[in-house]
């Protein structure tokens, strides 16, 4: 089975580009605090990469 990740958006977009705004909903967010599991995949991680200073990610058995 593939790795998962648990995905945390813990700091807000206001001031962020329009692009990165775009990017946080994609990978499944509606509000802050929230969690998204995912699964480990080279297209996630370069969502991740694009705005890591967002997020806090961790990886799941």
């Amino acid at each position: 089975m593939a790795k998962q990740l648990k995905i945390t958006w813990v700091k807000s977009f206001i001031g962020c580009p329009e692009t990165q705004r775009a990017t946080i909903r994609s990978l499944g967010f509606k509000k802050l605090q929230q969690s998204v599991i995912k699964q480990d995949c080279p297209e996630i991680w370069g969502q991740i990469n694009k705005v890591n200073h967002l997020l806090k990610v961790e990886e799941l058995d």
